[in-house]
């Protein structure tokens, strides 16, 4: 809501006196603590590390101080084959996680994990041979690494220290530098930058061939991308204690939309030799390199690239011995590629499985590794979401939309083309193979059902049930009802869920809070388990809703594109139009709508409060993005192309230059140390508010990553929510 300096209210005394409604409330954050991240986690599927024979698996125990061999069809108990009090040479006193060579004949055991970055860290290894029982540090140079990755034979281990590549040679107890020029904010060697890990989903580039005589990888020269710096305070959740009276910072290389990228080089390392040799790709066009994979064969490297713009895949076959470099395919777009194409790109011992959207949707097509098409595995009006594998028959295992949008089925497709169906019908099904495809792990739930695991064998049979979550199902027993609602925005029909207050009365009138995420290909209205503040916002009295927008996935490439270069316009018609399609039903008060979000949800809010005459009372905005400009390249220029090519599109996408027209009370939260959406994002967006004389609410969480947890964060975050919509709504 506007306020001018000419009408604001003068308190007095008594009322400054008084306790502010929703101030210094600990019971909203206490009451929400269940239903909210971490206490809202169902328990996992048991973590089940396949050994190569696919007949047994390694888990470690409750306290992470043994790792034991299980039976995979009985879950039997077969040994215990590491057990911490007892190893020989090193001595450790427990571990956070562990990896199993390709062999099954030792374990990598990881302890004192420092993250990075969402998905990076570096941590201190530890290389254990089973039969021997013998425990030895990974380095004796390095006390923490990256990356580790055991060589297809188990006799070396890769691994990144100080943006330098080493190779550990396990039988002579040495170690080799493969890399000398890795400098901090300089050059990277064999792992990513942070574009890379954030939105390819990548931390490393290590590929050892087949025969476990090279070793490929990709450089990362971001010596001209510019430093990005955020402050950092000692705070009170984990506290860095050296910040106590003066602030630090956390100085790393961020690219925002327009500005230079790593500049990425190829590379392979004879291990016999110790020479490295540098392997030139033909398209001068080429800026980035999602992946690499070796297939059976130690001289055929499959390197998949991307122009700058994103719209054109070539995926080259390098030979990298002779550095002879061959184009396998390429494929083009109007739009964006889609991620899921490099993202799943599945080698099998003959072929290469490619999951594209050329015909309208994500159908996986199988190429020979000369780059001819040897045929389409599935086809139809749905979207492939996943490629699991290929076992030995040649048959292909997949996840996709085939039951509807809002359900994932897991199935697989002989070489005939039929088709079985691994999963029940109605439900969101996913799955883990074990290396060979011979068994998986399912995991089943829907809207009301809490996740179940299964293991069945590659035909679909039963062999054992892992878990059913009943616990979690008796605990929140009695949960508000979710409904799936369909609604019509411009002739284009969405999908939608509401959570009902507890005794949900149609002859009342309920506020309503609509939440969004409404990003490009992502989806929140699924037939899935997801238990959340939603919940304990219907017993507050709320009724939640939610609409997946066009630009969201699992509806064909159309429906998703239609975003391009112009993100935040239709989301924002989409969001109006759910909005004022909750106002027409006789159970909602029209006058008591609000909007939120997290992230692209939080931009996206902040994009509908700007339309003259929303319908929105309250909002609130959750590390938003305020302008793609602020943001990284790979992400922006995705869909947006860089400022320079879609100026226009840059400034009717940006809530920054919007903010004239906000007209409703408005708290954005945000943590000070996010990496990803920079607190810049709101400062600069809160700034605007103030030169345009409007005021909003604000909260930041210091020293706090774009994800916001720990410490009870995520209840804070949520409680002060759903306390400012009580307060305005």
């Amino acid at each position: 809501m506007k306020i001018k300096a000419n009408i604001l209210a003068t308190l007095s005394l008594t009322a400054l006196a008084m306790p502010f409604n929703g101030i210094c409330r600990n019971s909203i954050v206490q009451d929400i603590a269940p239903y909210v991240y971490p206490a809202n986690i169902p328990a996992g599927v048991p973590t089940m590390k396949f050994m190569p024979d696919g007949l047994s698996y390694l888990a470690a125990n409750s306290d992470n101080t043994r790792i034991i061999k299980y039976d995979l069809a009985t879950g039997k108990e077969i040994e215990t084959v590491f057990n911490a009090a007892k190893t020989r040479e090193a001595s450790i006193s427990g571990f956070e996680s562990f990896s199993i060579s390709p062999d099954g004949t030792k374990l990598l055991i990881c302890l004192d994990k420092e993250m990075i970055y969402r998905r990076s860290f570096k941590a201190k290894y530890y290389v254990f041979e089973i039969k021997r029982n013998i425990l030895k540090p990974l380095s004796k140079e390095h006390s923490c690494q990256q990356i580790p990755t055991f060589s297809p034979d188990g006799r070396s281990v890769a691994f990144v220290a100080d943006n330098n590549i080493y190779l550990k040679k396990l039988d002579y107890d040495t170690e080799v530098q493969v890399t000398t020029n890795g400098v901090k904010n300089s050059v990277i060697n064999g792992a990513t930058d942070w574009t890379y890990e954030e939105e390819f989903v990548s931390t490393s580039t290590l590929a050892w061939a087949p025969d476990s005589e090279t070793l490929s990888y990709v450089s990362f020269d971001e010596t001209d991308v510019p430093l990005y710096n955020i402050a950092l305070y000692q705070g009170s959740c984990n506290p860095l204690n050296e910040y106590a009276l003066y602030p630090g910072q956390l100085s790393y290389k961020y690219p925002v939309a327009g500005a230079n990228n790593s500049i990425v080089s190829l590379h392979s390392y004879d291990v016999s030799t110790r020479k490295t040799k540098d392997i030139t790709l033909p398209d001068a066009q080429i800026e980035y390199i999602p992946r690499i994979d070796y297939t059976s064969s130690s001289e055929q490297l499959l390197v998949t690239t991307l122009n700058r713009d994103q719209n054109r895949i070539e995926i080259y076959s390098v030979n990298p011995k002779s550095t002879v470099v061959k184009s396998l395919y390429v494929e083009e777009s109007k739009a964006w590629i889609s991620p899921v194409t490099y993202e799943n790109l599945v080698v099998t011992s003959k072929s290469v499985i490619i999951n594209s959207p050329r015909s309208g949707y994500n159908h996986l097509y199988e190429y020979s590794l000369a780059g001819a098409q040897l045929r389409q595995i599935t086809s139809g009006d749905y979207d492939v979401k996943q490629c699991y594998g290929v076992d030995k028959a040649g048959n292909v295992y997949y996840q996709s939309t085939a039951s509807g949008p809002l359900n994932r089925v897991v199935s697989k497709v002989d070489v005939k083309g039929k088709i079985s169906e691994l999963s029940p019908s109605g439900s969101f099904s996913s799955a883990e193979f074990t290396p060979g495809c011979e068994a998986l792990v399912l995991t089943v739930s829907d809207a009301v059902t809490p996740p179940n695991y299964t293991l069945l064998n590659s035909s679909g049979k039963k062999i054992r049930e892992l878990g059913n979550n009943a616990d979690i199902k008796s605990r929140y027993a009695g949960l508000p009802e979710k409904r799936f609602i369909t609604i019509n925005s411009d002739g284009n029909l969405l999908n939608g869920y509401m959570i009902l207050p507890p005794a949900f009365n149609e002859s009342r009138e309920y506020p309503v809070i609509m939440w969004q995420y409404s990003g490009p290909g992502s989806q929140e209205v699924l037939n899935k388990w997801a238990l959340d503040w939603e919940y304990f916002a219907a017993k507050e009295g709320f009724i939640v809703a939610c609409v997946d927008g066009r630009g969201t996935g699992s509806r064909g490439r159309e429906f998703e594109t239609c975003v391009y270069r112009n993100l935040g316009y239709y989301e924002t018609i989409d969001q109006i139009n759910a909005a004022r399609y909750m106002a027409s039903l006789p159970y909602v008060d029209a006058d008591r709508i609000g909007i939120s979000g997290w992230s692209y949800g939080g931009y996206e809010t902040l994009m509908s409060i700007s339309v003259p005459g929303n319908p929105y009372k309250a909002a609130v905005a959750i590390a938003p993005v305020t302008d793609w400009r602020y943001y990284d390249t790979v992400y922006a220029e995705r869909y947006m192309l860089t400022p320079r090519a879609n100026e226009d599109g840059y400034n009717s996408s940006a809530p920054l230059l919007k903010t004239a027209n906000v007209d409703c009370e408005l708290l954005i939260m945000s943590g000070t140390a996010d990496d990803n959406v920079h607190m810049a994002n709101t400062m600069e967006y809160v700034s605007r508010l103030q030169a345009d004389g409007i005021l909003c609410d604000m909260l930041l969480f210091p020293n706090m990553n774009h994800s916001i947890n720990g410490c009870g964060a995520r209840a804070v975050v949520y409680g002060k929510m759903i306390d400012f919509f009580k307060r305005n709504l």
